[in-house]
């Protein structure tokens, strides 16, 4: 990995669900998890005791997801949504497309962002990367397991 440090984009409500969720971690699962572990500690032999194994293992999880969010929120950047009044695609643009007569409304977001269930696609996806800078009335393909999809930008809102 090059010296670089990148940018994660994130709507304001998306750096708040990374924050609340931090907060959750550092003030109530961690110190859960040390008591459980000194708890499992005096149990005795560490060696065959299985629930300060599994303690363990659950507090290195729980370190480990507070330093990646600590991280990706030192570094995002926050994206307006609708940043630019509609003019065209870009990250924070709903928008409504047509694929094969049916129309779909998304949100572009940033990868961390980025869930299909919840309508909210990746600009770093092949369709997040294909309607980036577009306008209304353009079409995109994108290559897709099936073959190639048309899509039709029918608003940009």
């Amino acid at each position: 990995m090059d010296d670089q440090v990148h940018e994660v984009f994130l709507t304001k409500e998306g750096l708040e669900e990374l924050k609340t969720e931090l907060k959750e971690l550092v003030e109530k699962k961690r110190p859960k998890l040390i008591r459980r572990v000194a708890k499992a500690r005096d149990f005795g032999d560490l060696s065959e005791n299985a629930e300060y194994s599994t303690s363990r293992e659950e507090l290195a999880l729980v370190e480990g997801r507070v330093e990646e969010l600590e991280d990706i929120i030192a570094r995002a950047k926050l994206i307006k949504q609708n940043g630019n009044g509609g003019k065209n695609i870009q990250l924070g643009s709903k928008i409504t497309i047509k694929v094969n007569d049916t129309e779909h409304i998304y949100t572009v977001v940033g990868e961390w962002e980025a869930d299909p269930m919840e309508k909210k696609i990746s600009h770093d996806s092949p369709l997040g990367k294909a309607l980036l800078g577009k306008k209304e009335g353009e079409m995109v393909e994108v290559d897709a397991p099936a073959g190639k999809l048309s899509y039709q930008i029918v608003k940009i809102h």
